[in-house]
């Protein structure tokens, strides 16, 4: 017998397949390579803006043997407009190097190798498993967090915990597509703010009772 959660995260599942039965990327890339870069380059930055500086990015460098010889500093002058530019820079260019010296000039194919790359933690990691290389990942950030919180699905304290909690009530298969249907809902349905709870189909179902956030 299914519990009341399992029946509420299939009762989502249909909402948001018929809301969102494709489901794109949003960052505009080629390759792993220019993947990777865009991920590194969204962390606290709207994909709206990645995606007007990366063609500029990758006309100087399309890969990690290019994107060295570029350097660094020419690196964060381009990447500027994105935020965070001497880190995501020194990033970039670190996890380029170590690309070509240890990887032969391939990004790594696992989760391992991917998150010892400057300036991926598991969430990048686990964005270009997914998107990438097509395998099965749920990556959790801090929207999703706080959605499958606000939804009832987890009250997990962190990123970590509420990925644990999403992975064991949706089935595998689902993982990839589900991590950017909720992303689409979020952004259309359910933002942080200014949210209205009788527009939002989810929350208008399982709002919690308790302290909203």
């Amino acid at each position: 017998m299914q519990s009341a959660k399992q029946i509420k995260s299939n009762e989502i599942v249909k909402i948001l397949e018929r809301l969102y039965p494709e489901t794109p990327i949003p960052l505009i890339h080629k390759d792993e390579f220019t993947l990777l870069v865009a991920v590194v380059l969204s962390a606290q930055c709207t994909d709206e803006r990645v995606n007007k500086i990366t063609p500029l990015l990758f006309a100087e460098a399309k890969n990690s043997k290019e994107m060295v010889k570029l350097g660094q500093k020419s690196i964060e002058r381009i990447i500027r407009p994105c935020g965070l530019s001497p880190q995501k820079s020194k990033a970039i260019y670190g996890l380029s190097k170590i690309i070509n010296k240890n990887h032969n000039f391939e990004v790594p194919d696992n989760f391992k190798d991917l998150e010892n790359l400057p300036g991926v933690g598991h969430k990048t990691a686990s964005v270009v498993m997914a998107q990438a290389f097509g395998y099965p990942t749920f990556p959790v950030d801090t929207h999703i967090h706080r959605l499958a919180w606000r939804w009832g699905l987890s009250s997990g304290k962190n990123v970590d915990q509420t990925e644990k909690d999403l992975k064991r009530l949706f089935p595998e298969s689902k993982w990839n597509s589900l991590h950017l249907q909720i992303i689409f809902y979020g952004r259309e349905y359910c933002p942080a703010r200014g949210h209205d709870l009788e527009n939002c189909l989810i929350c208008s179902r399982y709002r919690r009772k308790t302290n909203y956030r």
